[in-house]
């Protein structure tokens, strides 16, 4: 192999500079009080603090723009829109889509100025959907510029090559993927998502591999973790809690990727941008030089420029295309889980299973076991009246396992460009939760 010539000083630089200060952005995890964040967490959480009940009006603004210009796209197709990059991928889309926008409006403007049916307003359903879309919001608007600095400095390519080894043959997935799993881990699952979804978009993932990252390496972060257990209930037992789900996450990741409807999709690349990665090592090359070489590669492509627009592209597209639709759904999902008695009709079959491996108060608890599926904290909120304390760790770990949460994860899913849609996800859903049960029950009474 001929000598590299990306290998210099000034890419060096780039490399380690900029990928310590993504990983110290996204990854370290910094002490805060009984728990720990991250930076990224702790810029998030700054801003939503800073803008206050202000957010609530921008989301509105920002809902009834993204509804208004759906609309005069869709009636009169401007050439202003259909011709500008950043603005036709904020409204340009299907009637469907527009109609998911609009009602997203609507939902906004009823919850922020307290008009409409209670099942709109009140705070298990529409102030928890706008809270959710004031912290996307926070999310998109901090992580959009500095998101660069973790995917395009090369520290992904370095760990790529590293660890594909591990990687690949376990998680038929890129060793990059481990980076995606490392910033959900600290991070946040929507924010570990867009960034596969981000990664996807430029010919780093398959679509097989982005939809099986997105479903199975999306944890929640060690931080929520620890309030689902102080919720249930079972904070003591947190390392034995925790232990858990890193343990049963692992083994359904393993299972998967090696059945439907995730074996079945195409594992090819983005159509636009083709395949833009490569991990293998050629022969006669040592790993860490070879490793090296890649990031540099990469770190010599990264400019102030392509910062700033490619960080502009996602906080457009994510402010006008994304949040609009996870508030339509949201609210949709979550109104059916709080004012109608589904869970309670169709999770008979879960309280059988549950009662098969010996679950106490199994009926009791079922709903709580499907009602995941909607949002990831109402689980923990059903089951909080629950006696039996192996009862309550079996369903608060079942519930961070799931992963497949419409309200935080589902709806950005669907609306990423990879071929899973609302009937896949539930699938994928009822699969973890049925192979999850047995494991979290035999791990329960392993630690209990």
């Amino acid at each position: 192999m001929t000598k590299s010539t990306a290998v210099n000083p000034k890419n060096l630089l780039k490399f380690i500079l900029g990928s310590a200060f993504g990983v110290l952005m996204f990854l370290v995890p910094i002490p805060q009080g009984d728990s720990f964040t991250t930076l990224l967490d702790f810029l998030k959480t700054g801003l939503k603090n800073l803008m206050g009940v202000s957010m609530n009006y921008i989301i509105v603004g920002i809902l009834v723009v993204s509804a208004v210009m759906g609309v005069i796209d869709m009636v009169f197709k401007p050439d202003f829109i259909r011709k500008n990059t950043y603005l036709s991928k904020a409204f340009h889309t299907t009637p469907f889509y527009l109609g998911s926008k609009i009602l997203g409006a609507i939902f906004a403007c009823m919850i922020v100025f307290g008009f409409g049916p209670e099942a709109v307003t009140s705070a298990d359903t529409g102030v928890t959907m706008l809270d959710l879309c004031n912290t996307l919001l926070c999310i998109v608007v901090s992580f959009s510029f500095i998101l660069p600095f973790l995917t395009d400095c090369g520290i992904m390519e370095f760990l790529g090559v590293l660890l594909r080894p591990v990687v690949r043959p376990l998680f038929h997935v890129p060793g990059r993927a481990s980076v995606d799993l490392i910033a959900s881990w600290f991070g946040a699952s929507n924010a570990a998502v867009i960034l596969t979804r981000e990664q996807y978009m430029k010919g780093f993932y398959t679509k097989r591999e982005a939809g099986y990252i997105m479903t199975n390496f999306s944890l929640v972060s060690i931080p929520f973790c620890l309030m689902i257990a102080n919720t249930v209930n079972v904070s003591h037992l947190f390392p034995s809690f925790y232990l858990c789900i890193c343990l049963v996450g692992i083994i359904l990741a393993v299972i998967g990727i090696r059945i439907p409807p995730i074996s079945t999709i195409p594992d090819t690349y983005q159509e636009k941008t083709g395949k833009q990665i490569n991990e293998d090592l050629p022969e006669n090359t040592k790993l860490l030089p070879y490793a090296l070489e890649m990031s540099c590669q990469r770190a010599e492509k990264f400019t102030l420029s392509k910062i700033l627009s490619s960080g502009m592209e996602v906080v457009v597209g994510m402010f006008f295309d994304l949040v609009p639709v996870v508030m339509a759904w949201g609210m949709v999902a979550l109104m059916i889980a709080t004012y109608t008695p589904v869970f309670q009709w169709i999770s008979y079959p879960i309280g059988l299973y549950l009662q098969l491996f010996g679950v106490e108060e199994a009926f009791a608890v079922a709903p709580a076991a499907l009602i995941g599926f909607t949002d990831m904290f109402i689980p923990a909120l059903l089951i909080t009246g629950v006696e039996s304390v192996k009862t309550r760790f079996i369903i608060g770990v079942l519930s961070l396992v799931q992963i497949i949460y419409m309200t935080e994860v589902g709806a950005i899913i669907i609306k990423s460009e990879i071929p899973l849609n609302f009937w896949k996800l539930l699938i994928i859903f009822l699969e973890r939760t049925l192979i999850a049960i047995p494991l979290i029950v035999l791990f329960a009474n392993l630690f209990l």
